[in-house]
């Protein structure tokens, strides 16, 4: 569905879309989008389950999160209008592109897996409306280290809505998280090194008295910390090698701009 090779100079990904893919996501009913309206967690709990349930989703060994905690809702720093900002965001070129690492410290751009449509367009036009209700229903990304950016699993209508209104998309986002291994290991570590910062404050409370703050008030808000940045650490998705490398990339590329069928097996 989608290739891509890093330059030579290590200073973006040259990407091809294939137009092969089809969102994992059944169709939403206007009834469903009524019923959930903007409610995030009910919406993560029906993509959470979508997504587990598609055979040929992203999804590969290992944990993941569901998070709508995306740094691009924090990224716009100049305060530009949304329109300006979430279309500037957007991977531009069809069927291939650039992805420039460069632009927006480090891209963190979102990249479309099939052409966004156009503000008139018949499903950004029924979505208008709920964008400016704030019924909207969420975008669903993909974060993809390998292209230091973001992929539309679902909701490119959606986000051409968002856009086509100026306001704030919802987002719900699709990271790989750390193994639950090191995720119990590095615990048991955070978790002995609060039990001993309590010992060590008791002692010092012995000897003198109440000028010594208490241990849990000092240790436990960096616990808290700790944790939570260990069940939502980012890490590394995976990806596959193409048999051929650079040489058959640009083949397939070929058989695509010509109409010819490219066999993914």
């Amino acid at each position: 569905m989608l290739l891509a090779v890093v330059d030579e100079d290590n200073y973006g990904v040259e990407f091809w879309r294939t137009d092969a893919y089809r969102s994992l996501v059944p169709p939403l009913r206007a009834d469903t989008a009524r019923a959930l309206g903007g409610q995030l967690d009910r919406w993560a709990h029906r993509f959470a389950q979508q997504l587990l349930d598609a055979p040929d989703g992203p999804l590969h060994e290992g944990r993941w999160l569901l998070t709508r905690e995306s740094l691009l809702l924090r990224w716009n720093h100049l305060r530009a209008p949304e329109a300006e900002y979430w279309n500037g965001m957007l991977v531009e070129g069809h069927p291939d592109g650039y992805i420039d690492w460069f632009v927006h410290s480090g891209s963190w751009e979102i990249l479309p897996l099939r052409p966004m449509p156009a503000a008139d367009d018949g499903r950004v036009k029924a979505y208008r409306k709920q964008a400016r209700d704030g019924t909207l229903p969420p975008v669903l990304l993909w974060w993809v280290s390998g292209l230091d950016c973001h992929l539309i699993l679902d909701g490119h209508a959606r986000l051409a809505a968002a856009i086509a209104e100026s306001t704030t998309p919802p987002l719900l986002e699709v990271q790989r998280a750390a193994p639950s291994d090191e995720v119990a290991a590095e615990t048991e570590q955070a978790v002995h090194h609060y039990e001993a910062e309590l010992t060590r404050f008791a002692e010092l409370r012995t000897l003198h008295g109440t000028a010594v703050p208490d241990g849990a008030a000092i240790a436990g808000p960096s616990l808290a910390h700790r944790l939570q940045a260990l069940h939502t650490a980012q890490r590394p998705t995976w990806a596959w090698p193409l048999p051929g490398g650079a040489v058959e990339w640009k083949r397939v590329a070929r058989d695509v701009t010509a109409g010819r069928k490219w066999d993914a097996s």
